[in-house]
């Protein structure tokens, strides 16, 4: 989150007050141990809606022209009065010009303001949420980042280990790239899941929404390979977990997250952050810029709605951007 340029003896004061002050009931500190105990937030968004709330009194401070001195002299009514939709659009506005700040930042500020205000209004002390009346600024979609084709080609193209750790490791990217399953989807990953004669994969998603994903002919062969290595690997009980730690146990979240860096850091072509998303959405771009139906998509990667999926066509367009760019006669004569 980006800072103010402000005076910092003020925060201090202004943080000191609302910690410290026996002469005022405070609502922000009474908002915040109720999100601490009721609803069981972290320390950290908690110090977040903090920070916001803190910076909003500042602002209008700021705007009303009340002195620094007089802050031990506000009533419980001065914090109230002051919130209502009005000055809440120019303290969004402020962010957003003066300030600079993103508008997913000042999205975070309004959102903490509204949880305040809602939770005033059930205290009685608001007879409406005045936050609920100011729009949102509208975020620009970060686009997924994706591995280039060349690149994820070469490197499965190097030679199938043979020890179990490595099998595994390499067969977890294999399988990511291929299906475009999410990280909790490999670790939810079951024997009976995998249908070697029907050459499909049977996935519980979010939602427990249910999804078969087709089994390409080069995976086929190498879960083939795994499975036999993983039945030589360990010779008790081990459930019916599909991939398997090196104890023998199933795996976890940043198990998957460790293997995918592990086995992509060092390769060239991989720029960026290093992880099992990043590999999922190569995969719906890689289909998508092979001619592959939105909708088909879709169906693979289990969106619940197709608006989750079309992102990817930006992907596209901005790799056909690029091509006629550095092809097209007329590109490069500028004109």
């Amino acid at each position: 989150m980006q800072t103010f340029q402000i005076d910092k003896s003020f925060l201090l004061n202004l943080q000191h007050y609302i910690k410290c002050s026996s002469r005022v009931k405070n609502p922000i500190d009474e908002y915040l141990e109720f999100l601490r105990v009721q609803k069981r937030y972290s320390a950290r968004t908690v110090a977040l809606y903090e920070d916001a709330l803190v910076r909003y009194y500042i602002y209008v401070y700021g705007q009303e022209g009340t002195g620094k001195g007089n802050l031990h002299t506000l009533s419980p009514d001065k914090w109230l009065e002051c919130l209502t939709s009005q000055i809440i659009r120019g303290f969004i506005a402020h962010l957003l010009g003066e300030e600079g700040v993103l508008a997913r930042t000042a999205n975070l500020h309004l959102s903490a303001l509204s949880g305040y205000c809602k939770w005033l209004l059930f205290k009685g002390k608001l007879q409406e949420n005045p936050a609920k009346a100011v729009p949102r600024p509208k975020e620009s979609r970060r686009l997924p980042h994706f591995y280039r084709k060349d690149s994820l080609e070469e490197y499965l193209g190097q030679e199938f280990p043979s020890g179990y750790p490595e099998m595994r490791d390499r067969l977890i990217v294999m399988l990511i790239y291929a299906t475009g399953m999410r990280r909790q989807e490999v670790v939810d990953l079951r024997d009976g899941m995998v249908d070697l004669h029907r050459k499909v994969f049977k996935i519980v998603g979010k939602g427990d929404k249910e999804r078969e994903i087709p089994m390409i002919g080069a995976l086929f062969e190498k879960i083939s390979l795994y499975l036999q290595k993983r039945r030589e690997e360990f010779d008790f009980d081990t459930g019916d977990a599909f991939f398997l730690t090196d104890k023998g146990a199933p795996l976890y979240l940043n198990f998957v997250n460790n293997a995918v860096k592990k086995e992509l850091a060092s390769l060239k072509g991989f720029e960026g952050k290093i992880s099992p998303h990043v590999l999922r959405h190569s995969f719906a771009t890689h289909l998508l810029n092979g001619g592959a139906e939105l909708n088909s998509i879709k169906e693979v990667l289990g969106h619940s709605s197709l608006a989750a999926t079309q992102v990817y066509t930006h992907n596209s367009f901005e790799q056909l951007k690029n091509i006629y760019l550095t092809a097209h006669p007329r590109a490069k004569k500028g004109g």
